[in-house]
């Protein structure tokens, strides 16, 4: 009876374990590779045309068109093209597994006011979304918490891990203010049911001084040498005030944005705005005040009625003739998040060059999420997070990665989409 047990079991884990893709995180980097012969987007808007990428123990070590290519594993890589890794700047990948699935749902914390919390601990790197994210050439996203009007810490993870511990790139860089909204929409009626008589910008504006009034009093209590009993939220919230950490301000329309450069303005926080649809509008403040944007969804209508169909189209090229820092993202529920090279792809037939629409993805993501020493273009010295594609990286048609390698370790390009195309492929014979 005990060996028909262990035999039923261990059909039962083959079968569980051919039903998925058994990817592993790749090893440590330990030769020397040269990607020679391609043309090199170096992500900071400077393209080197027949050159050659060389990079050791997860560092570059030479970029250009004279690298000298000795004892190196060398892959060559003409008529492609050679990329920084792609960085998802707002996402909850790992937290989300299926949108309509409860206890595959782990982005959320109960309570208003949860600075403490660390999206980080709950990041799951089983995750099977992380796997189509890479082969579209996407290696870092920062991972965001939900729920509540402050949700707590951002952290940037490499999508090539064992665990949430070796996955983390940069540790609880940010923390997430959720701004209520400030449009009225009118009063309406729910199945019959009365409709409140409460003014929602009214609301609003009270819960948003309820925040501010959360960091005064966290900025008192961080001025005291010693304490009798330790404060978590206020000390979650420290890195805000000695510039170690940025606050996000989750919000669209432009009475909202103004109020998040008062936030900047009264505490001295680094203030970035993640959603900022009509911030094409006030441009000029926001370059001003130093305040970074991070474009959520370009695929998407415009937040007022009477703005142009294409405005969100447009806004990525009007930011950067402003001058303001900011970065293209994709937050899409249904193509979770793979579409982030072809938001890029579009703002580039907006008004935005080639190269600029890839340092939008790029360096500039990585300026905003603070990792620009590391990450964000291939130059001496930062990781080797790379992707080698068949052709340009923001045409959906030509988007063929080939290689990709995270801090020099070169990841298997494969998911479980693509493992059912081969599967049904053969069992058809198309090809």
């Amino acid at each position: 009876m005990k060996k028909i047990f262990l035999y039923i079991c261990v059909c039962i884990a083959t079968t569980n374990v051919l039903a998925q893709e058994t990817i592993s995180p790749a090893a440590a980097q330990k030769e020397t590779i040269a990607l020679t012969n391609a043309t090199i987007h170096v992500g900071n808007g400077q393209v080197i045309n027949n050159g050659t990428v060389i990079f050791n123990n997860g560092k570059i070590t030479e970029v250009g068109t004279t690298a000298t290519v000795t004892g190196a594993r060398v892959i060559d890589c003409k008529g492609k093209h050679i990329y920084p890794g792609l960085i998802l700047s707002s996402s909850q990948l790992g937290l989300i597994e299926i949108n309509n699935i409860r206890a595959t749902i782990d982005a959320t914390e109960i309570g208003e006011m949860n600075p403490s919390i660390r999206s980080l601990v709950a990041y799951n790197t089983d995750s099977k979304v992380i796997n189509t994210l890479r082969t579209n050439g996407i290696l870092l996203a920062n991972i965001v918490p939900s729920g509540g009007i402050i949700s707590g810490s951002s952290s940037v993870v490499q999508l090539d891990a064992w665990n949430w511990e070796d996955a983390a790139y940069k540790t609880d860089g940010g923390i997430h203010f959720h701004m209520p909204s400030l449009l009225n929409r009118g009063r309406r009626r729910f199945f019959g049911a009365q409709a409140s008589n409460a003014d929602p910008v009214k609301e609003g504006l009270s819960r948003i001084e309820e925040v501010k009034t959360f960091f005064r009093e966290a900025k008192a209590y961080l001025g005291q040498a010693k304490h009798e009993n330790t404060n978590l939220k206020f000390e979650a919230v420290k890195g805000l005030f000695d510039k170690r950490q940025k606050l996000f301000i989750h919000c669209n329309i432009v009475k909202e944005m103004l109020l998040a450069v008062d936030f900047a303005k009264e505490f001295g926080f680094d203030v970035v705005l993640v959603g900022a649809i009509d911030s094409w509008q006030i441009a000029d403040i926001l370059k001003k005040n130093n305040i970074a944007v991070i474009l959520n969804q370009l695929h998407d209508l415009p937040a007022m009625i009477d703005d142009d169909v294409d405005q969100p189209f447009k806004t990525p090229a009007m930011l950067q003739k402003a001058g303001v820092l900011f970065c293209i993202n994709d937050n899409d529920g249904n193509s979770r998040y793979r579409n982030l090279a072809f938001n890029a792809g579009t703002a580039s037939a907006y008004g935005l060059s080639k190269e600029e629409a890839l340092s939008a993805i790029t360096l500039n993501a990585a300026a905003i999420l603070g990792i620009a020493d590391k990450t964000g273009s291939i130059e001496t010295g930062k990781d080797a997070n790379i992707v080698v594609s068949e052709g340009d990286i923001l045409d959906m048609r030509t988007n063929i990665i080939v290689h990709a390698f995270i801090q020099g370790r070169q990841i298997v390009l494969n998911n479980k989409q693509m493992q059912l195309a081969e599967k049904y492929e053969k069992k058809y014979g198309i090809k």
